[in-house]
């Protein structure tokens, strides 16, 4: 197995921008190191090579444990490396920026540092959400109520679509096992979504503590965007696992929510985003944050708490 004074640094047209990676891939009971270019997953059924470019986050689960040279390399290809505590009730991430430009961080800094500026931020994210509705002249405090009202109406309607019996959302922090099957589904979703969430935002450079609707959370902008895309991606999928039935729900949560953001391209979706709610327009940096990686190599691996004033899902 080659090691870290083995290989050369990874150069930018050799890293794959972010909407071109995998989602996530999930690990549990397993060693974690590295060969080159790509990471191993060593467990009792033998090693897994995963070209450690191509993952947008990884989510190290229980009974993991990982090198220092297995997190050199992911930190260099500014994959986001996520561990999930027993039943996914802790969460930690980190990464590396894969553009060598500063233009989408100063961006982001100057639309969060204005007052005006940062509400017309949160007033176009809005807009993603809703756009059939107008809302220039919206407070942030009108705007929550307008996301109160859209989870309440998701919360009807995906029960009415999937059959699957629904009360209300009943989250507890340390006890993940206390919800129902669409309970832990839910949780488990918004737990993959803020990973993602979290790979792509530090993956373009900016800051996750910088955020327009969310505030006072080191993962505000996380959560901002996250958010875009939980009514339309991470609940249904949620309730699409749960409506099989509680076994290994988490699981089949991971399973789902993988092929419809894969069907969805939301990390490319995630990114243009971005870049189109922080007016970011600099084509040089760009076209080196769209130099790509073609993958050598496929994986079948499978893949709450509060923030702030933000309640998970």
């Amino acid at each position: 197995m080659s090691t870290v004074s083995r290989r050369s640094t990874s150069t930018p047209r050799e890293l794959a921008r972010a909407g071109d990676r995998l989602s996530f891939i999930y690990l549990e009971r397993c060693t974690v190191h590295r060969d080159d270019n790509a990471i191993t997953a060593t467990d009792t059924d033998g090693t897994t090579h995963i070209p450690a470019a191509t993952i947008g986050t990884l989510l190290l689960g229980p009974g993991t444990r990982v090198t220092h040279q297995a997190m050199s390399v992911l930190g260099e290809c500014g994959a986001g490396v996520v561990w999930v505590g027993e039943h996914g009730v802790r969460f930690y991430a980190g990464g590396r920026a894969l553009t060598r430009s500063s233009a989408l961080a100063e961006a982001h800094a100057s639309a969060w540092a204005n007052q005006r500026t940062r509400l017309e931020v949160a007033r176009a994210m809005y807009r993603l959400r809703f756009p059939d509705e107008e809302t220039a002249g919206r407070t942030r405090q009108d705007l929550l109520s307008m996301e109160g009202r859209r989870l309440k109406d998701c919360y009807r309607r995906e029960p009415a679509r999937t059959g699957v019996p629904w009360i209300r959302r009943d989250y507890h922090r340390d006890d993940f096992a206390a919800g129902d099957a669409p309970n832990q589904a839910v949780t488990a979703a918004a737990q993959c979504m803020y990973g993602i969430a979290h790979a792509v935002v530090t993956a373009l450079g900016c800051s996750p503590a910088l955020g327009f609707v969310h505030s006072g959370h080191e993962r505000s902008f996380v959560l901002d965007i996250a958010d875009l895309y939980k009514t339309d991606i991470a609940i249904p999928a949620a309730f699409d696992a749960a409506a099989d039935g509680l076994d290994d729900v988490a699981s089949r949560t991971r399973r789902a929510l993988r092929n419809r953001i894969n069907d969805t391209n939301l990390l490319d979706r995630c990114v243009n985003d971005i870049k189109t709610l922080l007016h970011h327009n600099d084509v040089a940096s760009d076209h080196q944050d769209r130099m790509t990686l073609q993958s050598d190599g496929d994986t079948h691996l499978e893949s709450g708490r509060n923030y702030g004033d933000e309640v998970l899902w």
